[in-house]
């Protein structure tokens, strides 16, 4: 164990308030007890006001006003929360606020040899992504909230092809944050079901009385997934998508959050998906079209089709 990590841990066994003695640290940390002396050493003269009483009955003490133990972090750790911050303002994370005071703090303690380094590991780090509006923050905020003490939300919600925004009443299990959006998943009383909703699609939110228990090992990440990629049913309706191409593009169309769902198996120059037909000629043919000339379909010959239709409807449109 490092001796940050042994400084750290004889401080928490003195803050539970009981007197311990060298000869009981050492054993529960498993260390030399000369060693134990010197961490005590070390904790003093950092400003931790250790009482020492010696005799029979003798051990360390905290005195009784010393509430908040300092805490220590090393520089990867203090790097890594920088790095950290820097990730969450661009995911527009409502808990930014507290995350700058941590910051604040640690440069605050830092000296000008510290902050220093730490500055030149912070510059080299950027993060490119479209931010999300401050105006979800209050709505982010009550909900991590509401899925800590369990308590039903009800939102006013405008559902994507809807011209009304409904009423929604929701017990919330998760937040999610996925390709750059905000989502709660829970179980909505309206469709009786498990769903999922995005934040920025909520016009008012307000946290009930009504008191709910989430289910047991809930997953939010494979809940949402199941929500979000059609389930295939129906056998008699799949259909095999054949692709070939070069590597650099069917390495991308096979780890595709969408068609990678499906995948059944991939080479350095082909790929082949089982999708449902409804899927594979709706969706399919616009996922497609991105690749341009470096892939070719080549079955079933009806989204060959269907990719020939699209396009003509583009060129159409284009030249109104």
């Amino acid at each position: 164990m490092a001796k940050i990590d042994n400084v750290l841990a004889i401080l928490w066994m003195l803050r539970s308030g009981e007197k311990i003695t060298a000869k009981q640290i050492s054993e529960k940390l498993e260390m030399n007890i000369r060693s134990v002396y010197r961490y005590i050493d070390t904790l003093s003269i950092s400003g931790v006001p250790i009482i020492s009483d010696s005799g029979h009955n003798g051990g360390y003490t905290l005195m009784n006003n010393y509430i908040e133990a300092p805490l220590f972090f090393d520089f990867e750790e203090q790097t890594s929360l920088f790095h950290a911050a820097i990730f969450a303002e661009e995911a527009g994370y409502y808990g930014g606020e507290a995350l700058n005071r941590v910051i604040s703090k640690l440069r605050k303690y830092s000296n000008q040899e510290q902050e220093t380094k730490i500055n030149n590991h912070l510059t080299s780090l950027e993060v490119i992504s479209r931010l999300s509006s401050l105006a979800m923050e209050p709505f982010l905020k009550e909900l991590e909230q509401a899925v800590a003490d369990g308590y039903s939300v009800k939102v006013l919600y405008l559902k994507s092809g809807e011209g009304q925004s409904k009423d929604r009443l929701v017990d919330p299990y998760r937040i999610i944050y996925w390709h750059n959006k905000w989502y709660v998943i829970g179980f909505c009383h309206l469709r009786k079901a498990i769903r999922s909703f995005r934040v920025d699609r909520m016009e008012s939110l307000m946290i009930t009385e009504n008191k709910f228990n989430r289910p047991d090992n809930f997953s939010g990440s494979d809940s949402f997934m199941k929500n979000l990629l059609p389930t295939i049913e129906d056998k008699e309706e799949i259909i095999s998508l054949v692709i070939n191409g070069d590597k650099t593009a069917l390495d991308d169309i096979c780890q595709h959050w969408f068609l990678g769902h499906y995948l059944q198996e991939c080479t350095s120059n082909q790929a082949v998906f089982l999708l449902e037909k409804g899927i594979i000629h709706t969706y399919v043919p616009y996922l497609l079209l991105p690749y341009g000339k470096s892939i070719r379909v080549i079955q079933p010959i009806s989204v060959k089709k269907r990719l020939i239709e699209v396009l003509s409807e583009l060129i159409t449109f284009h030249q109104m």
